[in-house]
């Protein structure tokens, strides 16, 4: 208790109360504490009101017309059915040029044609009787009206189980993980995962229980639309109104005798969402509605059918009818429809409004890119960090280590105005890089032993990775070699992945993961909820490695040989029993000669330029490596319904990097260099709240193997781990099995994984205690350096400064110095004790912990 009050006391004396770090603040808030005092002195503050208060689009003018949004093609409007049902969009057109959703508060009117629809308040239209109806639409003095085709009431068209009644139990999420979807069913009764299997779904209804759950004598009687509607007791509770639209069309299916559907049936070939992008007002709304497109030429309105989700809510939410709230952050969002297989993204600009046509001189295409969309969202971007800054956070980055206080002397002496680019090009030629980033891919491609894998076979993988990159092998080189490896671990060490992932469906789903930033693990048994991926697609992959052959390695006892096995190459989809071919995602099957290895043309397939996902999937991991947010987020989770932040900037990175021979250290010589990278993570008046639109840089916790060699490198101490040569920092390790309780608790990845979500960045109570209270670090905080403050030979200022050179990579300013010193010269009796709590207090702080 003694020592933390005086801890907290030196605490308070150095950095003031807000440079703590607390395990529940969330890294997006530790941002003013990153950086040195004399840097927030220089912060651009304006008025609280001027920050918190959204500036948004502004006075949009004079409303000047109304417009009623239409399907694209210009088709026209039609209510086809009794339960047919359409979602006017209406919108304002302003004297400043800006469009706004007046859907939920202009006046609807059908005096016209009262006998053919009815309207809601918020333009939701219903059909009453046949014919060419006409709804008048007003607001503010301006007009417009609709025209509306309304047929099928009098001889209806037979309902469609497929397109009519599934939608009806996915929008209900009777067929959801939760319930009657997720694996052997609820209480006896089975559907397929969100309606993927129609034909499985209408089996178990008409065929389980002997036909219980249908009644076709007495359609409102059967137990299907009585628990449904709450009328026997449901564990559900009541999911449906009685005679709503859905109601009626499952009576109407039953009463029609339950059909399947014909094979002259159309089906679903896309669905569209209405309006497909805006820019909108921060804390406005916006009304969407889905049209989903047949392939007999027909469309029709499912948004009351459709399901939507929101990919980021902290910028818009969304309502089960489609209704879009946008916050009072700027950004970019996006709003996601799905409607049976189908899925469509409304895409929407979110402009905070501030003066930003002011922007640093660009350096390369990243710049130009990131603050064209900085002045279209009036998000002006922060100034650029010192020299100080720069030089931790990239050496950091790109080598791993913080760097030596020589480094740092040389650095900030120097005049050259290209010397931020020449140390960039340093740590990419420097074995540091080579060891930092194969620590990365090791996790990535688990590299971790078992009872196959010995430690040598570990080290051998982990050292061709190392060279692979001081080396600078192409992307494409480096990708084909693990995925065509044969023999034996000891003579190719890319083997060993193999032997790590030795399931078929892992195998497949890690590549698809690693390499092409596709979580296709759902569609190994149902579509993908959010992507078009379906088992056909996934059993398509699998079929490249369906010719991998293992057999004991008569050189290496214990471990096995990964051969090719000729023979015809195919996975069999077990749903459907159906062969599929090798296929790559999203393109044609290959047909491959029997004696030829399917991994080859995989290879082949997936580092082609024009491979939708490969050099994406690469540039956006390595984007979020150097930035702190990937494009896309999760970094491996590319997807229509989860689209970047900035799509020109995804592409045109992804362009530079498959055009350019795939050269990884040109690719982050790029980013490194890129005015972007270099922004200060001080917040300005405007981009406090930015958390994707890299206005400035976002600080983030240093990672476990990072931070145990920076501790070891300010408190002049080396950790030793067992089984490897002195000297060995924790970003040289081989592999994860290493004991080390701070790499643990600090969020070290064990290997288990593909994802790099393995790997943890958050502060906790846990990692607060040990840097305070461990022996572990009070050992190292006892050696070393503390030596050296026995020495007489320098003074405490000097003692002090080479502290903060070896922790923040600056000298202290004047009251930091001033209070250090007088700390220390105040316990002259104490003074080891003095400057363990100085280290101590210096380790905890946000500036060590976080990149900045």
């Amino acid at each position: 208790m003694l020592r933390a009050t005086r801890l907290f006391a030196i605490f308070t004396l150095l950095f003031g109360t807000g440079s703590q770090l607390s395990a529940e603040e969330p890294t997006d808030k530790l941002i003013a504490a990153n950086t040195t005092a004399a840097n927030r002195s220089k912060l651009p503050l304006a008025p609280a009101a001027d920050i918190t208060k959204p500036r948004g689009l502004g006075d949009p003018g004079r409303l000047e017309s109304i417009s009623i949004e239409q399907v694209s093609g210009g088709a026209s409007l039609k209510l086809v059915g009794p339960d047919a049902s359409l979602q006017l969009i209406v919108t304002g057109h302003y004297s400043s040029g800006q469009l706004r959703d007046l859907t939920h508060t202009a006046k609807y009117s059908t005096a016209a044609t009262p006998e053919l629809v009815d309207i809601s308040t918020t333009g939701w239209v219903s059909p009453l009787g046949e014919g060419t109806a006409t709804v008048q639409v007003s607001h503010a003095g301006q007009t417009t009206e609709a025209t509306i085709e309304v047929a099928g009431l009098v001889d209806p068209a037979a309902v469609n189980f497929q397109n009519q009644v599934v939608p009806v139990f996915t929008k209900l999420g009777c067929n959801s993980g939760g319930c009657h979807g997720k694996a052997g069913g609820q209480n006896g009764f089975q559907l397929s995962l969100l309606g993927f299997e129609p034909q499985e779904d209408y089996e178990h209804l008409l065929k389980e229980s002997r036909g219980r759950r249908l009644f076709p004598a007495a359609p409102e009687r059967s137990l299907l639309v009585q628990k449904a509607s709450g009328i026997v007791p449901h564990s559900g509770g009541a999911r449906l109104a009685v005679d709503s639209p859905a109601y009626r069309t499952m009576v109407r299916w039953i009463a029609e005798g339950a059909v399947f559907a014909g094979e002259e049936e159309p089906t679903i070939t896309h669905v569209e969402v209405v309006p497909s992008r805006r820019i909108l007002d921060l804390e406005s709304e916006q009304q969407l509605s889905v049209i989903a497109h047949y392939s007999d030429g027909t469309n029709q309105d499912v948004t009351r059918l459709a399901q939507f989700e929101s990919a980021n809510r902290d910028l818009a939410s969304v309502d089960e009818q489609g209704l879009v709230k946008t916050t009072h952050l700027p950004g970019k969002g996006a709003v996601m429809a799905r409607y049976q297989s189908q899925v469509a993204v409304f895409q929407a600009t979110l402009p905070l409004g501030a003066a930003a046509e002011e922007m640093p001189a660009a350096n390369n295409f990243i710049d130009e890119l990131v603050f064209q969309q900085l002045k279209e969202l009036g998000l002006p971007p922060s100034e650029l960090c010192s020299d100080h800054e720069f030089l931790r956070r990239v050496t950091i980055d790109i080598a791993g280590r913080l760097p030596s206080q020589e480094e740092t002397r040389k650095f900030v002496a120097d005049t050259d105005p290209e010397k931020r680019t020449k140390w960039v090009d340093t740590l990419l030629a420097s074995g540091d890089y080579a060891d930092y980033f194969a620590n990365k891919w090791s996790a990535l491609l688990r590299n971790r032993g078992d009872e196959e894998t010995s430690g040598r076979t570990t080290y051998a993988l982990h050292a061709w990775i190392r060279k692979s990159f001081l080396e600078n092998k192409p992307y494409d080189k480096f990708v084909t070699e693990i995925l065509t490896a044969s023999g034996a671990a000891g003579r190719d060490p890319t083997v060993t992945w193999y032997h790590q992932v030795k399931k078929q469906d892992d195998i497949v789903e890690d590549a698809a993961q690693i390499f092409l930033g596709q979580r296709i693990q759902c569609a190994r048994c149902h579509h993908h909820p959010f992507e078009k991926w379906s088992q056909r697609d996934y059993y398509g992959m699998a079929a490249f490695f369906s010719r991998i052959g293992r057999k004991p390695s008569r050189a290496e006892p214990g471990q096995s040989n990964i051969f090719h096995r000729p023979g015809n190459a195919s996975a069999v989809n077990p749903r459907s029993g159906e062969s599929v071919k090798p296929t790559g995602l999203g393109g044609e099957e290959f047909e491959i000669d029997q004696d030829d290895d399917p991994r080859m043309q995989l290879a082949a397939w997936m580092t082609a330029q024009d491979n939708p996902f490969f050099a994406h999937s690469l540039v956006n991991r390595y984007w979020k490596h150097f930035l702190g947010r990937g494009l896309v987020e999760p970094e491996d989770d590319l997807r229509v319904t989860n689209p970047p932040t900035n799509p020109d900037l995804l592409s045109a990175m992804a362009k530079h990097f498959s055009h350019g021979g795939y050269d990884l250290k040109d690719l982050i010589r790029t980013i490194c260099t890129s005015k972007v990278y270099q922004l200060s993570a001080v917040p300005n008046a405007f981009n406090q709240n930015d958390k994707q639109s890299y206005s400035r840089f976002y600080p983030r916790r240093l990672s476990a193997e990072v931070l145990s060699d920076a501790i070891d490198v300010v408190t002049d101490s080396a950790t030793k781990f067992e089984g490897t040569l002195a000297g060995t920092r924790a970003v040289q390790l081989p592999e994860f099995q290493t004991d080390s309780y701070f790499l643990t608790v600090f969020g070290r990845p064990e290997g288990n994984s593909a994802c790099e979500c393995e790997r943890s960045g958050d502060a906790t109570l846990a990692q607060s205690l040990h840097l305070l209270n461990s022996d572990e670090i009070l050992k190292k905080v006892g050696e070393g350096i503390l030596r050296a403050a026995d020495s007489k030979k320098q003074s405490h200022e000097q003692r002090v400064r080479k502290l903060y050179m070896a922790a923040y990579s600056r000298q202290p300013t004047k009251d930091e110095l001033a209070a250090a010193v007088e700390y220390i010269e105040a316990r002259p009796k104490d003074t080891r004790v003095a400057y363990e709590d100085l280290i101590t207090v210096i380790l905890n702080t946000k500036e060590f912990l976080f990149n900045h």
